[in-house]
Parts: C-alpha cells; structure tokens; sequence
C-alpha cells in the first residue's frame, strides 16, 4: 500500500459512538491519521472528543452544521497533513472487523477507480451499492405507495456481484473512500446540501469526469444503521431536509425541468398528507 491513508469522522452530539469508533481504529497501521470533526455539537461533545488528542489523532471544530462541511473541512485538512493520500469518511456508528480490511480498500484506488466502497453490514441485511437514479425515480420516490418498489428498481441484483470488485454508480456514505486528488479536482462536496444526497452528488461528479466507483465484494463492516442521524435529527426535520436535499440534487445534478420540479413539490405534500391519513386512521 503506497498511499498514505487519512480518516475523517464527522461528529454532532454523538461523542459516545465515535469514541468508539477511535478505540476499534486508533492502533491500526493501515491509517496515518485521524481527524475527528465536531459539527458545531451543542452538547459536550468538542470538550469530550479532545481528551482522545493525540499524535495520530487530531480534533477540530466546525462551525458550520452542513454534512458536506464537515467532510470537506476534514478532507482539507488530512490533505495538508498527509498530501495525496486515500481519505476514508465514515459515520460515527461503524465497526470495522481488521485493519487489513482497510489496506485492501485503499489497495482498490486506481488510476480510474476514484471511490470505493465496502459491502455493509446493516443489522443483517447487505448494503452494496446502488444506480443513480433519474428524476422520474425520484419523483415516483416521493410517492409513498410506490415509493417502496421504485427504490427496489435502483438496487442491483445478487447476482451482479460477482469477483473481488464491482462497479457501480453510487456507494453507501456512511463508509466510503475517495482519491485526495481527484476529491480537489471537483473541489470537494457540495456543501449546498445540509444533509443527504452526497452520495449520488459525488456519483454525479465522478461520472462526469469519466471515472468509476467501485465496492469490494471481500471486505464487510458493520453499521449501526440510523445510530448518527436519529440522535441528532428529529423526525419531522429530518424529512425537510431529505426533500430539500433531494430537490437540489435534481435540479443542479440531473438539470430538472421546471415542470419536474414542481411534480418534485407535488408529489412530496402528497406524501405527507397520505402519511397523515394513515397515521390518523391506523390505515
């Protein structure tokens, strides 16, 4: 493994999560360096994460809550330390199983290959990748009665993965990594977004400048599914911003119509209100 390899955890008011996650990576000899981003947390959880300090560990701060930030303020940072480098982004509620699962994936990079990503693990069931969708799929997602097989279509099949690697268009981002090169030459994440969609934004820039993204079928972490977003979001504003996310995505990334945009507006208060009823009515 040629590459230095820096890690970026973002944090907002889940010290407890990530401290253990410094405690499953902070002796791997795979990782040069660790940079732990606080997003601005309104608990102790800046205070708490400094103690972990140290010389392959370092903790800033982030004043601005956006998601993208966070990453990007993490990337800027490994990328002055380190210089070119694989830059691993991962949720707080990770565990990964050996430090040789991590000098495989940045082994993956190549000349092509700017984005891998591992199989995961989410209680039980396997997370791959997935297709980036269109603004029809997306429309149709907001549909709460078809929403189901509509996401379903964006999966690939078992089958697909075959071999040690797989391309596909989009990976997980709650474990990802990404060549410092190429992340500075499409000048970071978006930080438009508060949260959600880097995913398929990064997809959208790797396929525009003719690269590819890939999982490795060998390696496996687990995730601790919706640990992170739960403790910090509310539910009802958790489903603002997905949606805002989601609008800026298709009209910056997949350039919707005026007319997509408003089906985008339409089919969202459809949702809601079909969500209401059903709730009301137990239906």
């Amino acid at each position: 493994m040629s590459k230095k390899v820096g890690f970026v955890i973002v944090n907002y008011n889940d010290s407890e999560e990530t401290i253990k996650l410094i405690n499953n990576i902070k002796d791997y000899k795979s990782i040069d360096k660790i940079v732990i981003v606080d997003n601005n947390s309104s608990d102790d959880s800046f205070d708490v994460l400094k103690k972990y300090k140290s010389n392959k560990i370092d903790v800033i701060k982030n004043t601005n809550r956006h998601y993208s930030s966070g990453l990007n303020m993490g990337a800027k940072y490994l990328i002055k330390e380190l210089g070119d480098c694989a830059i691993i982004f991962s949720n707080s509620d990770i565990e990964i199983k050996e430090d040789k699962d991590i000098t495989k994936l940045v082994n993956d990079i190549k000349d092509d290959v700017v984005v891998v990503g591992p199989t995961i693990n989410e209680h039980g069931t396997i997370n791959r990748g997935w297709k980036l969708p269109t603004v029809n799929h997306e429309i149709l997602n907001n549909l709460i009665l078809v929403s189901r097989s509509y996401r379903k279509k964006l999966l690939y099949s078992d089958d697909y993965y075959k071999g040690d690697i797989t391309e596909v268009d989009v990976v997980s981002g709650c474990f990802f990594l990404v060549d410092s090169k190429f992340l500075e030459e499409v000048d970071y994440f978006d930080e438009n977004t508060f949260l959600y969609y880097e995913e398929q934004i990064l997809s959208s820039k790797v396929k525009k400048h003719n690269k590819k993204e890939i999982v490795d079928n060998k390696v496996t972490i687990k995730h601790n599914h919706s640990v992170t977003i739960d403790k910090s979001v509310k539910r009802v504003n958790k489903h603002k911003i997905l949606k805002a996310s989601q609008r800026y995505f298709c009209k910056n990334y997949l350039h919707a119509n005026a007319f997509q945009m408003f089906l985008l507006h339409l089919t969202d208060k459809i949702f809601l209100v079909t969500l209401y009823i059903r709730c009301v009515f137990k239906v």
